[in-house]
């Protein structure tokens, strides 16, 4: 893959260069113009990265991966969320179908991993005052 054009080209796959033009929300004639060799703009070429899923820096380079990562669950945040939502919901006679302890478990775990200490510890103690405020905010 050395130039745009054949980044494009295998990006695009088996769609037809008008659906590929849509799902990007460019002209046809701009993306038929790229895969003939015209180098696109960098706000140009964000844009379609975007609409296709793709990361920019293959994209523009050929470097890195083709398609963005998706953000990776730290499971001990999450297994320190649930098992402090869910002592939280039981003073609250919650359950964990219910959706205000799903929102607590999901705020939870984005306070943890904001908070965690350098040496990778979880202060649960500090966590506690943060998911009775959250399951108070949450109805």
């Amino acid at each position: 893959m050395n130039d745009f054009s054949d980044r494009l080209k295998e990006l695009m796959g088996e769609q037809s260069v008008s659906g590929f033009a849509r799902k990007v929300e460019l002209n046809e004639s701009l993306i038929r113009k790229y895969l003939k060799g015209s180098e696109p703009s960098l706000s140009k070429a964000n844009q379609i990265a975007q609409k296709a899923n793709c990361s920019l820096e293959w994209l523009a380079t050929g470097e890195g991966y083709q398609y963005r990562k998706a953000e990776v669950v730290d499971m001990e945040a999450l297994e320190k969320a649930v098992e402090l939502t869910l002592a939280a919901a039981e003073q609250h006679d919650l359950s964990v179908e219910n959706e205000k302890v799903m929102k607590v478990i999901v705020a939870t775990y984005q306070y943890l991993r904001t908070t965690r200490k350098k040496d990778g510890y979880f202060d649960l103690e500090e966590a506690k005052p943060f998911v009775r405020y959250v399951m108070g905010l949450c109805g």
